[in-house]
């Protein structure tokens, strides 16, 4: 009996150890799993990548960096899922010669900021791609190497839609650009209209965006936590309107409607230079002359439009276009220069920027003016083409201001872009389904 009462404790102690031991290695497995998971979504950077992508270079010999679509110089780069759409990206590398440039895609949610899906989730082929196509370019002062890509292609396709962002690197190297690029699913449609202001003190000065989102297609729960609409005046960033709500919900409709919260100031119609011709000055040129190996142009002196009554000027709302009449094939065929910028203006606060889409809408000393001798001056290097552009002042806030310098009439010609994501509940990132652009020329 003594015996029985040994073996049976003798038992229960290795039972309760044996159980003591499976959860020791149960938690044990438990943490080397979280831990290789964690080690996994830190290598995709899925959580931890906090920074706003953009358009961006950050090698100084990399020039005229273009995200566009195929076969179409003034296009947004914005394609549908699954289409046959192509985008085109170029960019001159003024080392010359050939080197091993790679690129790959990167998903991001709607504030520009890494999206929490793997690589696997939104990329069907491969990761990193190399860039085989380039051309040296051809009877120019400058020389460099003209690479591009289109895409998608046969080796990479998004599967997803929403924001992306181009990684292009070198194999053996860093970083060189991020270029900015949606695909779209569309689900909803978008009906707009831009009106003068609303206010009395805005009527004169600022266009009011007023639409409405139709998505009889799609359940949409919560509009306010699970919709977000993006509002881009000429696709610039800095005074981009985010997270305004629908103001009325009403049959498969959320109606934008308001007074303040979706107006813009119209600013006025862009300053603009022609360098297509290095041989004869256009209506902006002062002199054209070669120095030092380079080519560098003097613009005319600009002058402050504040106090000017609107005059219509035909612009291109801000973009630029590669271009040179002397030659066959402008990619490779355009030069640099130099461009000389001068403007004639005395202020007691704030820095002076060159903004437009050739210096990606970034407020940075590149583009910084200096003062000197009762003006502000600077100059860029830049390739041939026909350029549009506007002076802003920044203050210690960090706010571009352009209507300072430019003014802002009513009558400006502008376009808008309206951007709709949604994420319903417990996804987890951004779809693109809507997009609208739309015109301030509908006012006239």
């Amino acid at each position: 009996m003594q015996k029985y009462k040994f073996v049976t404790i003798f038992h229960q102690f290795n039972i309760l150890f044996i159980i003591k031991m499976n959860k020791f290695l149960t938690l044990l497995n438990f943490c080397i799993l979280l831990n290789i998971y964690s080690l996994d979504i830190k290598s995709n950077n899925s959580f931890n990548d906090t920074n706003i992508y953009k358009n961006e270079i950050f090698k100084k010999e990399i020039k005229t960096l273009i995200c566009k679509k195929s076969n179409s110089n003034l296009s947004q780069p914005i394609i549908n899922l699954n289409s046959n759409e192509r985008l085109s990206v170029i960019f001159d590398d003024l080392e010359g010669g050939v080197k091993d440039y790679y690129y790959t895609i990167i998903h991001c949610n709607s504030n520009w900021r890494k999206s929490n899906l793997l690589t696997i989730e939104y990329i069907n082929g491969f990761n990193d791609i190399p860039i085989n196509d380039f051309e040296f370019s051809f009877n120019t002062i400058q020389e460099y190497t003209h690479y591009s890509f289109e895409f998608p292609n046969n080796n990479i396709n998004p599967i997803v839609s929403g924001n992306y962002i181009f990684k292009i690197f070198e194999k053996d190297g860093g970083v060189v650009a991020h270029a900015r690029f949606l695909i779209i699913d569309y689900q909803v449609s978008i009906e707009a209209q831009v009106r003068k202001a609303t206010l009395a003190n805005n009527r004169s000065t600022s266009h009011e965006i007023d639409f409405t989102i139709h998505h009889p297609n799609i359940n949409i729960s919560d509009p306010f936590s699970e919709i977000k609409v993006v509002i881009k005046q000429n696709n610039q960033e800095h005074n981009t309107i985010t997270n305004i709500k629908p103001l009325f919900i009403k049959n498969n409709s959320l109606i934008y409607d308001y007074e303040d919260e979706n107006t813009f100031y119209a600013n006025n119609e862009f300053r603009h230079f022609d360098t297509r011709s290095l041989r004869y000055k256009s209506e902006r040129i002062k002199d054209i002359y070669f120095e030092n190996n380079r080519n560098h142009i003097e613009l005319f002196y600009d002058y402050e439009r504040t106090s000017n009554l609107y005059s219509v000027d035909i612009d291109i709302n801000g973009q630029f276009i590669i271009e040179s009449q002397e030659s066959w094939d402008s990619s490779i065929e355009s030069d640099y220069s130099y461009v000389y910028f001068s403007l004639i203006k005395e202020i007691s606060y704030g820095d002076i920027y060159i903004v437009g889409d050739f210096t990606n809408w970034e407020i940075n000393n590149h583009y910084k003016l200096l003062y000197n001798n009762h003006k502000y001056e600077t100059s860029l290097y830049l390739k041939q083409g026909y350029y549009n552009y506007a002076f802003g002042i920044v203050k210690d806030d960090g706010e571009l201001n352009m209507k300072d310098i430019e003014g802002s009439h009513y009558e400006t010609r502008n376009d808008y872009h309206i951007y709709v994501y949604y994420r319903p509940i417990g996804e987890r990132y951004d779809q693109l389904i809507g997009f609208l652009k739309t015109s301030s020329k509908n006012l006239f």
